[in-house]
């Protein structure tokens, strides 16, 4: 019996694209563990909310796993020490995939040091109180690995009225190129499951769902196998398909409801998290230990050596580039995936815990050569793929003349979440996502100066 008949016909959702998935050079690969670079560097702001403050200071020795920086607030995580080593500076400013230099931990690592985590305790999960959950997940330092990088502590406290009935964990990744977290749900599904079932304690869900693309049922598979039945925790089929991971698409696919606009999913009972996130709780909560390191997919035409790497946080790309040979040949290097993914202008860049992946490009193979934009046709493909039923046409339009406030006001900009498919199926080469990326930032400084 083949793996297409154990399972019903998948569910999505209206409009996406489907662009080439280019998975294969990795999605057989295991996860392999980077070697230490000589230096790493931890940025204090690694996260939405306010930045984790510094513990230590310049020649103090640390051990992997110890806490280096304290939570700055409550929507705040704090670091770990990713390698044992000597803290040789503070608020050290190392660039970001965003451009501006942010404040980092540097830490130079002891020759021969050894990848075992010195720092945690185990602890007793059926003990814990609801609030101690809480506590020990934001003490974790766990943020989404998915890419948004939320504190996870935070989504488990809903605002007042509401209440988080049911968990849906993402394991579609439809990005073209990345496969670490196809690579989690196959090696660590049982650090996976145990995850969810201590998130569904802390939050009081009634169930759990775990979304895979249909592009990856050796994982649904893998991942059914070990739910005994009767459990409060499912796996489903999705359609293979972009943006199936954005969470209201999700929610969409696999509950059939729509977050409102303006709204959060537990405004209809619902939290999401990745399952890569769920992987790690499961792992370091038991243990009273820090998020140090995850998997990063490195592929693409650019990589000599592409696979899924587990990658102490702070490493620079520059090393990480060195160990899986990158081509001289590299002309663009993007962190995430080529969709939503942002180019870098520097290697000194470190990894940090929402980087998900590295994808280098060279310009032979994929003609990276400027394209002309032409005026806007009216053709309504942007219509036909926007998965939340925008016009990016005339978001677009406005944005020519800068009519960032109608934009928001009159046309739901903030409900475009930039998943790009409205780019990426636009004939005339109309760069409307980043357009609508400069009209949020325009709005929000304007918001911000108006206060």
């Amino acid at each position: 019996m083949g793996l297409l008949n154990l399972f019903k016909r998948a569910r999505t959702f209206r409009h996406g694209v489907h662009p080439m998935d280019h998975k294969e050079q990795t999605a057989h690969l295991a996860i392999k563990r980077l070697p230490f670079a000589p230096k790493v560097y931890v940025p204090l702001a690694q996260h939405i909310g306010a930045p984790a403050v510094a513990l230590v200071k310049p020649g103090q020795e640390v051990v992997r796993g110890e806490p280096i920086a304290e939570a700055g607030g409550f929507v705040s995580v704090p670091m770990h020490a990713p390698v044992t080593g000597i803290v040789r500076s503070i608020d050290h400013l190392v660039p970001t995939a965003a451009g501006p230099k942010t404040p980092a931990i540097v830490i130079e690592t002891y020759e021969a040091a050894t990848q075992e985590v010195l720092y945690g305790l185990d602890q007793d999960l059926d003990t814990l109180t609801r609030d101690e959950l809480i506590k020990a997940v934001q003490a974790s330092g766990m943020v989404g690995l998915g890419g948004a990088a939320f504190p996870s502590h935070v989504k488990l406290l809903p605002p007042e009225g509401k209440i988080i009935e049911t968990l849906i964990i993402n394991g579609c990744e439809c990005e073209p190129y990345l496969t670490c977290d196809h690579r989690v749900m196959l090696e660590q599904t049982d650090r996976l499951i145990a995850g969810i079932r201590t998130i569904m304690r802390a939050t009081g869900a009634r169930q759990a769902i775990i979304g895979v693309e249909d592009n990856k049922l050796d994982a649904v598979k893998a991942i059914r196998d070990k739910l005994p039945a009767g459990e409060a925790i499912s796996c489903d089929a999705v359609e293979t398909k972009y943006p199936q991971g954005a969470e209201k698409m999700l929610i969409k696919s696999l509950l059939n409801r729509e977050v409102p606009s303006g709204g959060l999913p537990v405004d209809i009972g619902v939290a999401v998290y990745n399952v890569g996130t769920m992987a790690q709780l499961g792992e370091l909560i038991p243990r009273s230990r820090g998020l140090i390191e995850r998997v990063v997919t490195v592929s693409g035409p650019g990589v000599a050596k592409p696979g899924n790497y587990l990658v102490p946080i702070g490493t620079p790309l520059r090393f990480l580039m060195e160990q899986v040979g990158s081509s001289s040949e590299a002309n663009e290097v993007i962190v995430g995936g080529p969709m939503m993914g942002m180019t870098v202008a520097s290697l000194d860049v470190p990894v940090t815990k929402g980087l998900s992946g590295v994808v280098v490009f060279e310009e032979e193979a994929e003609d990276q050569q400027e394209r002309p934009v032409y005026p806007c046709i009216k053709c309504g493909a942007c219509l036909d793929a926007c998965p939340i039923n925008l016009n990016p046409s005339m978001l677009g339009q406005l944005a020519s003349v800068r009519q960032y406030d109608v934009m928001a006001a009159d046309f739901h900009l903030n409900d475009c979440f930039e998943c790009g498919c409205c780019s990426y199926v636009c004939p005339s080469n109309i760069p409307l996502t980043q357009y609508f990326r400069i009209a949020k930032a325009v709005n929000r400084e304007a918001r911000a100066a108006a206060a």
